[in-house]
């Protein structure tokens, strides 16, 4: 019983030489290095692999944004962004991730840019993630979403008391009008067509270009080189036949 006692004794007195749980054990925190920053947040992209941002979003659900006014969502390389009419385009796949409660970024898939809105309310897309690239995702009726700038609304006008009402803000949408092309956020609404999207899961045929793109180089890159004047002259007539089909449907 004594020697117990003593043993128990010295367990207690000296800790450092008895393996500790790992749930308890320290371990010192390494040192930031020169010219990085500490905060992991500041050093990650919204790329949702890894780091931060893993257990808000996980891997990006990878879909195409189908606007009411029935136009796909594109994010081309070149950093414009307009919709598309055609069914299966390479630059309407995008990957949508969860960077915050409610916010989420999306990037172009084939582009490799992500969908930003600046404070003039002019949507582009942006080869780097920042501020302008979060996007509040709310769900609406019918299933449609809205995605709002995070940072940037049209302020209410202030009052004899000086105080602004927050409800009274209004939000700048991502919005994609009947000519497929964007709308300034500040000219946007929550109810408009304009700013209701569908996301779509991806087809078969979305599939085989996302793996082509992965794994042939040469498809890979005659996909992302600058279009010339017959690819554009194409593009126009294969748009024209669409537009003419849906008004024969």
């Amino acid at each position: 019983m004594l020697i117990i006692l003593i043993l128990l004794l010295l367990s207690l007195s000296d800790p450092s030489d008895q393996g500790l749980s790992p749930r308890l054990a320290r371990t010192p925190s390494a040192p930031c290095a020169r010219g990085q920053a500490c905060d992991p947040r500041q050093r990650r992209d919204a790329g949702g692999r890894g780091g931060v941002y893993e257990h808000l979003g996980g891997a990006p659900r990878r879909r195409k944004l189908y606007c009411a006014t029935k136009y796909h969502l594109q994010i081309h390389p070149n950093g414009k962004i307009d919709g598309s009419l055609e069914e299966n385009n390479p630059f309407s796949i995008l990957e949508i991730t969860a960077v915050d409660v409610g916010v989420v970024a999306i990037k172009g898939l084939f582009s490799g840019r992500y969908l930003a809105m600046n404070k003039k309310g002019r949507l582009y897309a942006s080869e780097v993630f920042n501020q302008e690239c979060e996007f509040v995702e709310r769900i609406h009726e019918l299933g449609y979403n809205t995605y709002a700038s995070r940072h940037y609304r049209t302020a209410p006008p202030s009052t004899g008391g000086g105080k602004h009402r927050a409800s009274a803000e209004r939000l700048w949408y991502v919005s994609i009008n009947g000519k497929g092309r964007p709308r300034r956020g500040f000219k946007t609404r929550r109810t408009e067509k304009a700013s209701l999207f569908l996301p779509r899961v991806l087809g078969n045929k979305d599939h085989e270009m996302v793996h082509l793109f992965r794994t042939n180089p040469r498809y890979r890159e005659n996909l992302l080189k600058p279009a010339g004047r017959a690819e554009r002259r194409r593009r126009r007539h294969r748009l024209g036949a669409t537009k003419a089909k849906e008004t024969e449907d």
